[in-house]
């Protein structure tokens, strides 16, 4: 599946919502440490935005207030 980078236009942005990611490719993006904010999602591919599934939702959710990465979410420091 392909990774997509989380850009914002206007931070923090809404991580669920699939027009704030931007299509980087089959390979995860590089993501800075501390674990603090959404950097990428891995998830399918829908003309260029990600799918973001239910569960993929609180695969975020989890990432995020656990400051954990998963298998489809990277994070990165707070901008």
């Amino acid at each position: 599946m392909p990774w997509y980078q989380f850009t914002p236009a206007f931070p923090p942005g809404n991580p669920c919502d699939p027009n704030e990611y931007t299509l980087v490719g089959n390979a995860p993006p590089s993501c800075p440490n501390p674990n603090n904010f959404i950097c990428a999602i891995q998830a399918i591919n829908n003309f260029g935005q990600p799918i973001i599934t239910a569960a993929l939702v609180c695969e975020i959710n989890a990432a995020l207030e656990n400051r954990t990465e998963s298998v489809n979410v990277l994070l990165k420091p707070t901008p």
